[in-house]
């Protein structure tokens, strides 16, 4: 082979080596872009505004946002904005104020932004803690189911709604809420879709309640409190959580029953 030849030849077989490098260069790209194209883009603080949260038990089962020990009296059957308000007022915020910013989380209890920097509670998230106590011992479940119970009848359920229009109105699929324990810790995905991060989490039927290992949060021993702590996040890494969802409304409910070792509720 010629001299001439042999660097024709090297010369062909770097520009394909550039054009592989370049080619290779332009998928890394579009595929930084697909994995990030779930969170919001516009830089503000628009998030999830207008947010409203009910919490509910069933007749034999009563929280609070404090600890009265063994005092049943004390325990309530719904918490009210109030009485969550007033734990916030610590953190300078309230329900009505709180504006939901898109973060996420690999263990249920530290979150971060989309870079990974470090998210704080009553800030970008709802975090706060509450005391459950129950007549009897019980597991304890979130559910769908309402009640029959005149007293209670406006406890209709757990529930994720909106009323704002499309495309604002993909919010409810968005939505994560953790519910943590020295039992552990459950997250609740309502709509729950194709798994958006490592996080396990579950969803709660359409249509009649079964009540299983998947919805039951923690066990209640009688007249024994226990200290749970709840978040709700709006998840970045959701592919509905995008600009779409900013400025949206959100209303929660959420509704504890509880069950014996078997499913079958007691309240």
């Amino acid at each position: 082979m010629s001299l001439k030849s042999y660097f024709e030849k090297n010369r062909k077989r770097l520009r394909k080596r550039k054009r592989l490098i370049a080619f290779l260069s332009i998928l890394a790209v579009l595929g930084l872009t697909t994995a990030t194209y779930a969170w919001f883009t516009v830089n503000t603080f628009a998030g999830v505004e207008d947010f409203e949260l009910d919490i509910a038990t069933g007749e034999d089962l009563r929280i609070s946002m404090e600890n009265h020990g063994s005092d049943i009296e004390q325990y309530v059957h719904v918490l009210t904005n109030p009485m969550i308000d007033s734990y916030l007022r610590k953190y300078d915020t309230s329900i009505k104020d709180m504006i939901l910013s898109p973060v996420t989380t690999t263990n249920g209890r530290d979150y971060t932004f989309q870079h990974g920097s470090k998210a704080s509670e009553n800030k970008a998230y709802l975090e706060f803690k509450c005391w459950f106590i129950a007549t009897t011992d019980m597991y304890v479940h979130l559910t769908t189911e309402g009640t029959d119970d005149d007293e209670h009848a406006h406890i209709l359920g757990t529930s994720v709604t909106t009323s704002s229009p499309a495309p604002q109105s993909d919010v409810v699929k968005a939505i994560r809420m953790s519910f943590d324990t020295d039992d552990g810790y459950k997250t609740y995905e309502p709509n729950k879709g194709t798994p958006a991060t490592r996080l396990t989490t579950f969803d709660l039927p359409k249509g009649t309640m079964d009540y299983n290992d998947s919805n039951q949060l923690f066990h209640l021993d009688k007249l024994t409190p226990k200290q749970a702590t709840l978040r709700l996040w709006a998840e970045g890494e959701d592919p509905e959580c995008d600009n779409d969802v900013q400025r949206a409304n959100l209303k929660i409910e959420l509704s504890f029953l509880g069950c014996d070792e078997n499913g079958n509720p007691i309240s």
